[in-house]
């Protein structure tokens, strides 16, 4: 899960030498060789695997004459995350919905010493911080909206950057497998055993799915939607998947994590479950969900996070690197517990150390 808020500052400055190289790229890029900083990277609140910064160029001609938002990527990312973002992003934003348009791309990690992206940055705030009333309908009618794209244009978008296929819903599946035996994860292989043989039937249709896709990540100004960010985890599935992993964050994320002022966790708390059952209603509305293969796509989902926090905790685990908040946080055990009441199998992830 990745959170993308507000223009208020947050995290580490840029640094002045990794500005430079961004310069000098941007200059070899657009072959313009005047081309100066209006405005150097500044950090602006942004997820937990990526560091996300707004800037400015001058004598840039259109569309680099605007703001615009860089986004890093980790060491610990492979490099090709960001052409596979940028093929999702401007995809999705050709067929018309309000996705950023990515500018520029670069698996190079000697460059800025991650691979990186430089977008349009989108009119607008989170849609907490814009709204308090309505979050489902507008959520529900956002995410069908994205359901009723054509995903050919999509698949042949990744196709042609030349990283091999959009990632399906099966795909992503066998990724999780590969990396529960890999470390082994012991407390999660009976559980993917238990998602690999409760698969649902075939859907009738396959959708672009975000997969991560809630209130943080999804701008408003006014009653418009202006921006919808954060696309790495974008597959083609069963349009249940995706309302599956809203879901999931929604009801497993803790308050404390999400940019929502302290005063008012508690009453946020209280709302979550009407904020579920409105946003599935909303949905269903339009479309309806078989619930049994919402509630597998439920624990699958549960399991995405599951591996990743498992993962990092035992990264962290000889002091090598430090979890990230979300991580150390009681995201992962939420997860289990609802993994389990789905599916009679109980996960259990390394501790945090």
């Amino acid at each position: 899960m990745t959170s993308v808020a507000s223009d208020g500052q947050s995290g580490p400055a840029f640094r002045s030498d990794l500005a430079r190289r961004l310069l000098d790229h941007l200059r070899d890029t657009l072959r313009q060789p005047a081309l100066e900083l209006a405005e150097a990277p500044v950090p602006i609140s942004g997820g937990y695997d990526t560091k996300i910064f707004a800037f400015r160029l001058a004598g840039a001609t259109a569309p680099f004459s605007g703001p615009l938002i860089l986004r890093l990527l980790g060491p610990k990312h492979d490099p090709t995350r960001a052409l596979r973002e940028r093929a999702v992003q401007n995809a999705v934003a050709a067929l018309g919905y309000p996705a950023p348009r990515v500018l520029a791309a670069s698996a190079d990690v000697a460059i800025l010493d991650g691979a990186f992206l430089v977008m349009e940055r989108a009119p607008g705030r989170p849609m907490l911080e814009v709204r308090k009333l309505g979050i489902a309908g507008v959520l529900a009618r956002t995410q069908l909206r994205l359901h009723d794209l054509d995903a050919l244009p999509l698949l042949s978008a990744v196709r042609q950057e030349g990283i091999g296929e959009m990632p399906s819903f099966d795909s992503m599946l066998a990724d999780l497998d590969r990396r529960v035996t890999r470390r082994p994860v012991e407390g999660l292989v009976q559980s993917m055993r238990w998602l690999l043989s409760h698969g649902p039937p075939e859907p009738d249709r396959r959708a672009i799915c975000h997969g991560d896709f809630h209130p943080q990540n999804v701008l408003m100004s006014g009653h418009a939607v202006t921006g919808v960010l954060d696309w790495p985890n974008a597959v083609v599935a069963d349009p249940a998947y995706d309302v599956a992993a809203t879901r999931v964050i929604l009801s497993c994320v803790p308050i404390e994590m999400a940019a929502v002022p302290a005063v008012a966790r508690v009453l946020v708390r209280m709302m979550r479950p009407v904020l579920l059952a409105r946003h599935l209603a909303g949905y269903q509305r339009r479309r309806k969900l078989d619930r049994t293969t919402l509630a597998y796509y439920e624990a699958a989902s549960c399991m995405r996070g599951l591996v990743r926090v498992a993962e990092a905790r035992l990264g962290s685990a000889g002091g090598a690197t430090a979890l990230n908040p979300l991580d150390a946080s009681s995201f992962g055990e939420r997860l289990a517990v609802r993994f389990a009441r789905i599916t009679g199998i109980g996960p259990a992830l390394p501790p945090v150390r």
